[in-house]
């Protein structure tokens, strides 16, 4: 059992002295023996494998091809950068003076009082039938000087049909013929006004004509 060396050529390796080799060869065989007397045969043998070398030559490393460029890769639209807001690199410490007053509580609104609906209102008459109202008596003096004219009455009617108070609104110019007017009308009977169904007392106007006879 040995160690296989290959044969290499000598081209472009230096020269080793002849002694170096002797010498290592010399190690070895003392070595294998020294391991044969201590070790048993089998396990020697087992131990012991044939063992190639080889001795390889490293070569000078040889440069890489430069990769060719690569193409500019089309640029994404971005969103514009974000504007930076100009902030004061002062800050006043004095007071300020704008304040906001109190906002005065909101009115409350009134309830609405809903109105009822008006009630109809019937004027007084004098002028009913079944009043039975005589006419003003004509001054006999008025006849003969031949007094005429219209005279008209303001007369405030009670809630029972009766003339309360008889007012001279427009006068005939002659006080004779006024004043048996207001006399013959303060004696009439009414029919009082009403609100709805209720009667109540309120203001009639009355014309009377006094007018001879051709």
């Amino acid at each position: 059992m040995g160690i296989l060396f290959p044969h290499l050529p000598d081209v472009g390796r230096p020269e080793r002295p002849v002694f170096s080799l002797t010498g290592a060869a010399a190690a070895h065989a003392a070595l294998i023996a020294f391991v044969a007397v201590v070790v048993p045969a089998e396990e020697l043998k087992k131990a012991l494998q044939p063992m190639a070398v080889r001795l390889v030559e490293i070569l000078p490393e040889l440069p890489r091809p430069a990769k060719p460029p690569e193409a500019p890769k089309p640029r994404k639209n971005l969103p514009p950068p974000p504007q930076q807001l100009l902030t004061s690199s002062t800050v006043s410490d004095a007071p300020s003076s704008f304040s906001v007053p109190p906002q005065p509580p909101a009115p409350v609104a009134a309830p609405i009082n809903v109105a009822p609906a008006p009630v109809a209102i019937t004027a007084a008459r004098f002028d009913a039938d079944y009043l039975h109202n005589p006419k003003p008596v004509y001054p006999h003096a008025s006849r003969r000087l031949g007094e005429q004219g219209k005279v008209l009455l303001r007369v405030y009617v009670s809630a029972a049909g009766l003339a309360e108070k008889v007012e001279i609104k427009l006068s005939s110019s002659f006080a004779r013929l006024d004043q048996a007017a207001e006399d013959a009308v303060s004696r009439w009977r009414f029919v009082p006004a009403k609100r709805g169904d209720q009667a109540i007392a309120a203001w009639v106007q009355v014309p009377i004509t006094f007018q001879l006879e051709s």
